[in-house]
This record gives C-alpha cells, structure tokens and sequence, in this order.
C-alpha cells in the first residue's frame, strides 16, 4: 500500500503564518532619528535673517562720525548706514494617501495572523515617512515640494571641488567644518551617501596606523563613524548620479547644526502643525459607490534652514 504523499497530504494542512510584514523596501536614514521638529500655527513660518551689519566706525574728538569714522574691518563703510535684513519663509505641504481594502477580504481574510486594513495603513504611513526623507535631501521648492538640502545650501557654503569635482580628501571635510559658523563653530552632523563613508574608511586605513573605530553614540545607544567627534550618517537618499563639469556620478556630502534648543535661530527643523503634529489617521468610512473602507493618512509637514551658516557641503564628489 502506497503512503500518502507530501503533495496530498499539504491538501489537508495550513502552513504557519507569521505575523507581520519583512521589509524589503528599505533606506538607511538614521539622521532622521535626531532631526528636531517645531510645530507651526497656520501655512508657513516666517524668520527673519541677517543681511548687513549696521555700521560702525572709530573717530576722534570731534569727528565726523559721517566722514571720519573709519571702519577697520571695512574701510568703505562710515558710521552711519544702517541695518538690514531678510525675510525668509518656510511653508508646509501635505504628503497623504488613502488606504483602501475592500469589506469582503477585510472580513474573510484578517483572521490569519495579519490584519488588512492595518496592513494596508501601516505600509501608507511608511510610504508618507519615505516621502518626506526624499524630500529632505532633494527637495526642489517647487510643485508642492518642501526644499531640501541640495536646494537649501547657499553658494557660498560649498567647499571647493574645482570645476569637474574631485574625490573625498579629509581637506574638503575640514573646510565644511570651517564653513558652518551658526553655532560658533560647533558642527552636529556629516550626511553622505555609502559609497563616500567607504571612500573615507578607506583614506583613514591609507594613514597606516590610524583607526577606523572613532565613534559616536546616538542618543538610542546606536553609534555612527565620526570625524572630529562628529558623527557621519549614511543616507540613501543622497544621488550618486549628479554631474559636475566633465565629471558624472558624483555625489554631494552634507555638514551643519541642528535647531536642537528649538529657538528657531540656528540650524536645520522640520516643520509639522502644531494643532495636527505627526501622521494624522482618519477614518473617511465607506467609499460610495464601493464595498471598500477608506483610512485616510496625512502629514502636514516642512523643513526650515534657519541660518544659511548652518550648512554647508561639497557637490561633485567622486567615488
């Protein structure tokens, strides 16, 4: 007598299921985990940043403050002009989406391990964050975008990487320290994609006998490479496929400060609503024409530079 096969007999078995999804779609940002964030009340903030100093100057007895004061920093500017300073505005957009499951599998199918629409809701969420960390670094400013970094860095915060760009030397990592000065001095962060956290692994090991071990620790307890006691974040969403003058395939790093003691004065922040902070989940109820239950998910977001001397990077860097 025959036995029963392994084929027949799966017809009168379930296989175990595990709850809970594998992510496989999946960037490394632990920045984001130290990124402060400010809540707003209506559309969008408005700052206030230094253009020029009021002017000042040294005089004698007597002199004309007009004429005779002398500037010894510049000597073109008197003693009498006065000054200025520009508005800057940051405005939040809204990244949303609608999870949609319909009543018969919701009701058939979420009794295996895995809820549907709680799927379904979890995976928008993660869908909304990604969006936003993609925007954080290349944002255009434009059709509803926040502007990232690659946007955000002004002209004269970018360290110099000649017309065709040039590979990662610990030269350029000292003149983006140098550049960020909103926190006299003090920088909290170098973001760059992998291949450049490789690039500068490889030039430590190039000193013979230096150690690729200089850490910092997160406030999580993980810890992240350092240069100067500055912690190095590896970001996905950094491309690797820009062109600079004949050079393509380059990249662009990041150093700056963080708004951290949230005086909105220094450094980067995100942006959400004070009165609607975070994700918002709401429940639209049933769509009308459909057996089909609609959770909407939105986040009402932005991102702020405060001051300009605040970041600083190098675009055009090779492998």
């Amino acid at each position: 007598m025959a036995s029963v096969t392994l084929v027949e007999s799966a017809k009168l078995a379930l296989n175990e299921l595990i709850a809970g999804v594998i992510e496989k779609i999946v960037e490394v940002d632990p920045f984001f985990e130290l990124l402060p964030f400010m809540g707003i009340n209506g559309n969008s903030l408005q700052y206030t940043r230094e253009n020029a100093i009021g002017a000042a100057g040294v005089a004698g007895v007597g002199d004309s403050i007009t004429s005779a004061a002398t500037n010894p920093i510049d000597a073109s500017v008197g003693g009498k002009a006065a000054a200025t300073f520009t508005s800057v505005t940051s405005s939040l957009t809204s990244i949303l989406g609608d999870a949609e499951v319909n009543g018969l599998i919701q009701a058939t199918r979420s009794g295996d391990g895995n809820d549907q629409r709680a799927a379904q809701v979890a995976s928008k969420a993660k869908q909304l964050g990604r969006i936003y960390r993609h925007m954080l670094i290349n944002g255009t400013g434009a059709s509803n975008e926040i502007p990232g970094l690659i946007t955000l860095c002004a002209a004269t915060q970018k360290a110099t990487t000649g017309n065709d760009g040039k590979n990662l030397d610990f030269e350029v990592l000292d003149e983006m320290i140098d550049l960020v000065r909103d926190k006299d001095g003090q920088v909290d962060y170098f973001l760059m994609p992998a291949r450049s956290i490789r690039s500068y692994f490889s030039l430590l090991r190039a000193l013979g006998g230096a150690s690729i071990d200089e850490v910092v620790t997160l406030p999580s307890g993980a810890r992240v490479p350092g240069y100067r006691g500055i912690p190095i974040f590896r970001n996905d969403w950094i491309p690797t496929n820009q062109t600079k003058g004949g050079s393509s395939n380059t990249t662009t790093i990041f150093a700056g400060t963080l708004d951290s003691d949230g005086s909105g004065t220094q450094g980067l922040s995100g942006l959400t609503a004070s009165e609607a902070a975070g994700i918002m989940v709401k429940e639209v109820g049933e769509a009308e024409d459909k057996d089909e239950t609609i959770t909407r998910l939105v986040w009402y977001c932005g991102l702020a530079l405060f001051s300009e001397l605040g970041l600083s990077c190098a675009d055009g860097i090779k492998n």
